[in-house]
């Protein structure tokens, strides 16, 4: 790319950058994935229309994958009027509702998220790097952004144990980034947090009145992004449409 480019989209975006580079995704994969700044801060129904076209955000930037080989990642979202969990997922959010108590918030940026959020990269084997992430860094992978947002804060007892950061927009939720203690202490280590996280978050937008919640990316080979293919039924977009799958109720 010879230099910035604006798009003429509303609001308009400029691309920062657009080039190939390692896939974080999948060992081996060229990923290009073009990130666009918008000019102004999103209203909810323009947060709705770039969900709908497949986007993801990261801090303030949106991107969607145009990689150059691969087709591997599949943007997901379910619709709350029709999902239906399994008899697994219904016995996670009961534990979890059990055990866990929630609170929602706006989005905040102090030591404790930073030191959760370390410590869940570091565990799950998701960290890029051997340095430690500081506040700055936090802040602008997940607080610094052009949309409404919130905070979903999940307790055990005093403890901060999970943390979901969600953007709002109109029609749509967008789950942006869950993150948690890996290794919860006895009695309370068959806790999915993950999970409940999701289900709540899917409660919660049914309860409003919002008809989509984006889980982001789903990716069949990878175990971290395979998770989200477990809730039925959803769309992924495929080849830039939304197609629609359902469970099999064979046997059930």
């Amino acid at each position: 790319m010879d230099g910035p480019r604006v798009l003429p989209v509303i609001p308009p975006e400029i691309v920062v950058i657009d080039q190939d580079e390692p896939c974080p995704y999948l060992d081996g994969q060229i990923a290009r994935r073009p990130m666009r700044l918008p000019t102004r801060r999103l209203r909810p129904t323009e947060l709705d229309q770039r969900l709908e076209a497949g986007d993801r955000r990261a801090g303030p930037l949106f991107y969607t994958q145009a990689c150059p080989s691969c087709r591997a990642c599949e943007p997901l979202r379910i619709d709350t009027t029709r999902f239906v969990p399994t008899r697994g997922q219904r016995r996670a959010f009961s534990r979890g509702r059990r055990a866990l108590s929630v609170e929602l918030g706006p989005l905040v940026v102090d030591a404790p998220r930073v030191r959760l959020f370390e410590r869940h990269q570091s565990l799950r084997g998701l960290k890029k790097h051997e340095r430690e992430l500081g506040a700055e860094e936090y802040h602008a992978f997940l607080v610094e952004r052009a949309v409404e947002s919130f905070e979903i804060r999940y307790f055990l007892g005093d403890s901060l144990v999970g943390v979901a950061i969600t953007d709002r927009g109109a029609e749509a939720w967008s789950a942006v980034y869950t993150y948690y203690e890996p290794e919860l202490p006895a009695p309370h280590q068959s806790l999915s947090i993950g999970t409940f996280s999701v289900l709540t978050q899917l409660e919660l937008a049914q309860r409003s009145g919002v008809r989509w919640l984006y889980l982001g990316l789903a990716i069949s080979d990878n175990p971290h992004m395979r998770y989200k293919l477990a809730y039925l039924p959803h769309e992924r977009r495929i080849e830039g449409r939304w197609q629609a799958f359902e469970p099999d109720l064979r046997g059930a």
